[in-house]
């Protein structure tokens, strides 16, 4: 090749790598600037941090499991996770119609009556001794931080903000995107009286226009004394936290609410661990347990309950009655989306605790739980 040639390419080369350079930093610098859009929140600091950091699941600069909780296992990381969830088939992970669901008018719902909404995926509303509850209310159209990722599925999101009446206590189970959506909670925010959140999760609520003297926050096994008799347990999970970069500087958490004639559990995310038994024997029984089964890999098999792993914790917890969550709304794993239904369906037969599977936005008495009846609407709906 001639000096001249040899010139040339050199030359080529330099001017690609100052446009790829000039290409990365334009990239980076628009990802920066929207990462500071309100919806990614603040993390806890001052004295709010220095509370935080007295936790006793707080060791050095993050929370911690009860048990070792790697988020992927074997050889898995992120960007592997990713790559093959691009590079894969997304068949049959979403129905091809529209899911079938009900619409109340839950303001005039009688606020005496004990009643659960399965409002799809983790979200819950719930009327207990006279209270009106909301538990990781996600109305909008995903459960990401870029528009059209993680998209809802079709007939799933039948309720607004504007459905609900005022709501005595918010409560809100950990930081992901699927749990604490900034759409949902700023709309809510002049309807919520009180919010109870596990440690650092308020931080978000604060930065979004919530009055700090209505946020409450709690680490694993507190226990705070509501109005009507009520009782909140903040409970352990295993798994974690993270709205952005930064892993693991917020608590996950699940709750219990126990009225006179009713204790619920709500696991928020949660794989199996020994949480479940140590529940089991503090309370010895719950009324209905809403555990985390949907949204099962093996590729993180520690931080989400497979639906046999369920059925086994419903059974440890002392559960009268169990209701599939972290299901039915969002294709967040590689597994057919009615999958988890038919497998908790069979890993609950013969068992000590009956299954509740009502449509999204089935009004659930509770005083009529004894029925045990579970509808398989999933069977009749193609794709």
């Amino acid at each position: 090749m001639s000096t001249h040639s040899t010139k040339t390419l050199r030359q080529r080369i330099k001017t690609l790598m100052f446009w790829l350079a000039g290409f990365l930093i334009i990239a980076a610098s628009a990802i920066f600037a929207y990462m500071q859009h309100p919806k990614f929140g603040r993390l806890p600091d001052g004295d709010h941090l220095g509370k935080i950091q007295s936790s006793p699941n707080y060791v050095d600069g993050e929370f911690r499991n009860q048990i070792e909780t790697p988020i992927f296992t074997g050889e898995e990381s992120f960007a592997s996770v990713v790559w093959k969830n691009l590079t894969s088939s997304s068949a049959g992970l979403a129905p091809d119609n529209a899911l079938p669901s009900v619409k109340v008018d839950i303001r005039s719902l009688d606020p005496a009556e004990d009643l659960l909404i399965w409002l799809g995926h983790s979200s819950f509303y719930l009327q207990l001794a006279g209270k009106r509850f909301l538990i990781d209310p996600v109305f909008g159209p995903n459960a990401a931080p870029v528009p059209g990722m993680i998209p809802a599925f079709q007939g799933t999101t039948p309720y607004t903000v504007e459905d609900f009446p005022a709501i005595d206590y918010l409560l809100i189970t950990h930081d992901h995107w699927d749990h604490l959506d900034y759409p949902s909670l700023t709309a809510l925010q002049s309807r919520v009286s009180e919010v109870i959140t596990p440690l650092g999760v308020g931080a978000y609520l604060q930065g979004w226009g919530f009055d700090s003297a209505r946020i409450t926050e709690g680490d694993w096994y507190d226990e705070f004394g509501l109005d009507g008799d009520l009782k909140i347990h903040v409970i352990p999970a295993r798994h974690y936290s993270g709205r952005a970069l930064k892993r693991r500087q917020t608590l996950w958490a699940g709750f219990i609410v126990e009225s006179p004639s009713y204790r619920l559990l709500f696991s928020g995310d949660s794989g199996y661990g020994p949480h479940f038994t140590e529940l089991g024997n503090k309370f010895e029984r719950f009324d209905l347990a809403a555990l985390d089964q949907g949204q099962y890999d093996d590729r993180w098999a520690n931080i989400h309950m497979t639906p046999e792993q369920a059925a086994l914790a419903a059974e440890e917890l002392g559960a009268q009655f169990l209701l599939p969550s972290h299901v039915g709304k969002y294709a967040l794993a590689k597994h057919p989306w009615q999958e988890p239904f038919e497998r908790i369906t069979e890993a609950s037969r013969n068992r000590s605790f009956g299954l509740v599977t009502p449509t999204i936005g089935k009004p659930i008495p509770l005083q009529q739980l004894d029925t045990r009846v579970s509808e398989a609407w999933w069977s009749n709906t193609q794709g």
